[in-house]
């Protein structure tokens, strides 16, 4: 991996105070950065902007997923930044359904220069936008930072929820993926998405005529009704074949 030159470590150092006007319901609100980060320990990745590919697909979503495990780690919070407005960002988490995340709208770009990694990425016609990076802050103060490699295009090597988590803590094991094949009105559905809250697993729902259809669900699976379910990549089958599963 490449040394990066261009941007400067701030570990050690306090986090810059802001204020982000935020966009609460039909409320303009002030979120303070003092307020966010002191006597907590919070877990910050930044990234160019929402809805881009590698944000929307990975870099988000990952953090989300590892919600839970980051907490049960000691993580009070996690918090994404984007040099976007507060309608925008607040958009992208109702897409995204990342209910995990708290979202931060640097539509100014304050904080991001603060951090030295306001970049200008006008070629794409994006203006100045944000370096891709995380970093742990424990009571304000800048524990851990993980900075992209400086390369051309949009690395993303580093600033990754699991590399974030090796660093919180090195023991702490990364969930299953779990996705769930089901239809609105299933009672079979319905006991499958109960076991798994009662074991407390998170997953993925795939809602038949939303997410995917028959023959797609028939391709996958070999099998036309619902639920069915994989974890880890293995398929297990139906609610009654996952009731049995989690029994062990």
């Amino acid at each position: 991996m490449s040394t990066n030159q261009h941007f400067t470590d701030k570990s050690g150092s306090p986090v810059p105070h802001v204020t982000w006007p935020i966009r609460a319901g039909d409320e303009w609100q002030t979120l303070d950065s003092d307020a966010l980060f002191a006597g907590r320990k919070v877990v910050l990745f930044s990234l160019p902007g929402a809805f881009t590919p590698t944000c929307s697909s990975t870099h988000l979503p990952r953090y989300n997923q590892l919600a839970k495990t980051f907490k049960d780690a000691g993580v009070d919070e996690i918090c994404c930044v984007s040099v976007n407005d507060t309608f925008v960002m607040n958009s992208w988490l109702a897409d995204q359904e990342a209910d995990n995340i708290t979202f931060i709208p640097d539509g100014n770009g304050e904080f991001t220069e603060k951090m030295g990694l306001l970049v200008d990425k006008s070629a794409i016609g994006f203006g100045k936008r944000s370096w891709r990076y995380s970093m742990l802050v424990n009571d304000g103060i800048i524990e851990k930072m993980f900075i992209e490699p400086d390369l051309p295009g949009d690395p993303f090597e580093v600033s990754d929820a699991d590399t974030m988590l090796a660093y919180v803590d090195a023991n702490a094991s990364a969930p299953e993926d779990i996705s769930l094949f089901t239809k609105p009105g299933c009672q079979f559905c319905h006991i499958a998405k109960t076991a798994l809250d009662d074991a407390g697993l998170q997953y993925e729902e795939i809602t038949m005529g939303k997410g995917a259809s028959l023959t797609s669900l028939k391709a996958i699976t070999g099998h036309e009704t619902v639920p069915q379910v994989f974890i880890g990549g293995k398929y297990i089958g139906d609610s009654e074949a996952l009731v049995s599963y989690l029994k062990g």
